[in-house]
């Protein structure tokens, strides 16, 4: 009879043999080994700025059977599931919000796996342990963001409240070519995009993509500079840094795109994607100089064509964004599942995210009906 596995709570990614996390984590590239271990050791995501690693893992026989990627967190900053409202609450009652535990990618507003476990078993015992990690601790809470609606549900039959969210995403059913994509919208639509890619090429701007080995050094301090323009341009901190680029370009280069925009010669803005065969997912972008129609031809419609050419049925653009709905991408539901130590806190979130539910369905078949396609779901 075998023995039943050890729980281990891990706070170095590089502790934990990268192929056994991969083999659990699947395709999505920031779940990988590589992109957490980026984080950590350029210094983005660790107890300095706020994410003290708390991973949970499942040991069987020396092999890595299940993990969980925890936080204990200080701050609220870069999960995209805003929380502020109950931290003031508890704040007004004279109690600690944080520190919190947090299961989450740091800074990337993507669903994917978050318990990363083949069984129902082994993903119930990494959840009850997190949920018993939070109570000896004493935080106030847990959080689970961006999970897939299976194991969110999971969460849920645990105990745990759910939130529903919604993002912007981009379906190709198999277009030959941009304008075939086109071809579906309603005239003003289509219209409109044309005259955006016309003014950006009537600018001499052009555009280079960049994957694998053809992204070198120069290409990481330029895409760096860009990324800090952007925050500093929003007054919002900057998450990430050379370091980091430098580290996913070493180590996950066959999983990047980069999108440079050149006039004269010369780059003046560049977009950071991640990609893999079914997928893309645009995350961040930034421009040295202004052109009316750089911002969505750089980030949404070079990135179309690259999904096109490459047959990837899915780009995510990223949190928030209603502008993208009329740039043909359509509502999807997020979710993400809590667990309140305080029971009155409690009840108060657990009624205010059922209306909250509510609002949000109705905004979405709203948003359904203002759909740029010429017949809703034209292009699923």
């Amino acid at each position: 009879m075998s023995q039943p596995p050890i729980l281990r709570i891990v706070e170095t990614i590089s502790d934990i043999p990268a192929a056994q996390w991969n083999a659990l984590a699947g395709s999505n590239p920031f779940l990988s080994h590589a992109f957490f271990s980026a984080l950590q050791e350029s210094g983005c995501a660790t107890p300095e700025t706020g994410w003290r690693a708390q991973f949970l893992t499942l040991w069987q026989g020396g092999e890595l059977v299940g993990a969980m990627p925890l936080y204990l967190k200080s701050h609220s900053w870069g999960e995209f599931v805003f929380d502020w409202a109950w931290a003031e609450a508890y704040q007004r009652q004279g109690l600690d919000y944080y520190p919190k535990l947090l299961c989450a990618v740091p800074f990337t507003p993507v669903t994917g796996l978050r318990i990363l476990a083949p069984t129902p078993e082994l993903r119930a015992a990494l959840l009850h342990a997190a949920l018993r990690l939070a109570q000896e601790l004493g935080v106030s809470s847990l959080h689970c963001l961006f999970p897939p609606e299976d194991q969110a549900q999971e969460m849920q039959r645990e105990g745990m409240m759910l939130r529903q969210g919604m993002q912007f995403h981009w379906r190709n059913p198999g277009y030959a070519d941009f304008d075939a994509y086109l071809a579906g919208m309603s005239h003003d639509k289509r219209k409109r995009i044309r005259q955006e890619r016309r003014k950006v090429k009537d600018a001499g701007i052009t555009f280079e993509h960049l994957s694998c080995d053809k992204i070198s050094d120069a290409h990481w301090i330029f895409f760096e500079r860009c990324y800090a323009r952007t925050h500093l341009q929003y007054n919002s901190p900057q998450a990430l840094n050379l370091d980091f680029f430098r580290r996913i370009g070493a180590s996950m280069a066959d999983n990047v795109l980069l999108v440079m925009a050149l006039r004269d010669g010369q780059p003046i803005a560049s977009a950071l994607n991640f990609y893999h065969q079914e997928a893309l997912y645009g995350r961040s972008w930034g421009a040295l100089e202004y052109h009316p129609g750089l911002h969505f031809e750089a980030c949404y419609y070079q990135a179309i064509e690259f999904c096109i050419e490459r047959r990837i049925s899915v780009f995510e653009g990223g949190a928030q964004g209603e502008h993208k709905l009329s740039r043909g991408f359509l509502p999807e539901t997020t979710w993400s599942a809590h667990w309140l130590a305080h029971p009155r806190f409690a009840a108060v979130v657990d009624d205010y995210l059922r209306r909250e539910t509510r609002g949000m369905s109705f905004y979405m078949d709203e948003l359904n009906e203002r759909s740029p396609f010429k017949q809703v779901g034209k292009n699923c």
